[in-house]
C-alpha cells in the first residue's frame, strides 16, 4: 500500500534587516578601517569613550561580549584588550571581516573573533548567551532599527547590559552630522548618513521597553572643531550613547 506523499510548503524567506547600498559603501572603504587618518578617523578618535562607556555600565572584565554592527573591529579589539574573556563580531560586509579577522592576527589578539551573520539569525541561534551586546554607530543604517534592538535584547543573558549608540534626528544633528561632519570639516564621507533615519532619545528608549530592557544611562559626544577632540557629556542633541539592562525576571 502506497503511503501518500507529505507536501512541505516552503515558506519565501523573510527579506534580511539590511540595506545592500549601506554594506556595499562600507565594503568600499574596507580596507582604510584601520588608517587612523582615513574615513574611519572619527570612529578611532571615539573608540576610547565608546569604551569608557561600555565598561562602566556592563564591567567588561571576564565577561563574553558580542560586538553587533563591528564593521573592522575598533572596537571589538578593545573589548579584547580591556579584559573581556571573549569578544565575538559579527557584521554582513564581508570585507571587512576579512580585514577585522587579519588585524586580530596581527596584534596576536586571542580572545577575538568574527563571524558573518545577522544579529537576527544569531539571537534565534543563540539566545542568552552573552554578558553584554554592543551595537554602536549601526541602527542608523538598517531598515528596521527595532529589530535589531530586539535581537540584541535576546542575545543578552538575564542581568546583562546592552549598549547603543546612534544620532538624534533635530536640526542641530542634520548641521553638526551631515553639513559640518559630511560636507565643512570632511570628517566622513558625504553620504555616510541620512537625517531621515537617524533615532530620537525617546524613540530609543521606546524600542528599548519595548524588548524588554531597562534603561541604565547616557551619555552624548560633544566634537571640537579647534582641538579636533571628542569629549563625553551628558547632551544627548547629537551622538549619543545608552545603557540599558536585560533583567533577571
Amino acid at each position: 500500500m502506497n503511503t501518500p506523499t507529505q507536501e512541505h510548503t516552503h515558506l519565501p524567506a523573510a527579506p534580511a534587516n539590511v540595506d545592500a547600498s549601506e554594506i556595499d559603501k562600507f565594503s568600499q572603504l574596507a580596507h582604510k578601517w584601520w588608517d587612523k587618518n582615513s574615513e574611519f578617523k572619527p570612529l578611532h578618535d571615539i573608540n576610547p569613550l565608546r569604551l569608557e562607556f561600555i565598561d562602566r555600565y556592563a564591567r567588561l572584565a571576564g565577561k563574553k561580549i558580542l560586538d553587533v554592527g563591528c564593521g573592522g573591529g575598533i572596537l571589538s579589539e578593545a573589548m579584547a584588550k580591556a579584559g573581556a574573556s571573549s569578544v565575538t563580531g559579527i557584521d554582513l560586509a564581508g570585507k571587512s571581516l576579512k580585514i577585522a579577522q587579519l588585524h586580530a592576527m596581527q596584534e596576536q589578539i586571542s580572545n577575538v573573533s568574527y563571524r558573518k551573520v545577522s544579529v537576527e539569525d544569531l539571537a534565534a541561534e543563540m539566545p542568552a548567551s552573552f554578558g553584554a551586546v554592543t551595537c554602536m554607530e549601526m541602527l542608523e543604517h538598517v531598515p528596521d532599527p527595532g529589530s535589531v534592538v530586539r535581537a540584541c535584547a535576546e542575545l543578552t543573558e538575564p542581568g546583562g547590559v546592552v549598549c547603543f549608540s546612534t544620532i538624534n534626528r533635530n536640526t542641530k544633528s542634520y548641521l553638526q552630522a551631515i553639513i559640518a561632519a559630511e560636507y565643512i570639516l570632511q570628517l566622513m564621507p558625504r553620504g555616510t548618513h541620512d537625517h531621515h533615519k537617524f533615532i530620537t532619545p525617546a524613540e530609543l528608549a521606546r524600542l528599548c521597553r519595548q524588548a524588554g530592557l531597562e534603561w541604565l544611562g547616557s551619555s552624548g559626544f560633544t566634537y571640537n572643531p579647534l582641538t579636533k577632540h571628542y569629549h563625553l557629556t551628558e547632551n544627548l542633541d547629537v551622538n549619543y550613547m545608552i545603557a540599558c539592562r536585560r533583567p533577571v525576571n
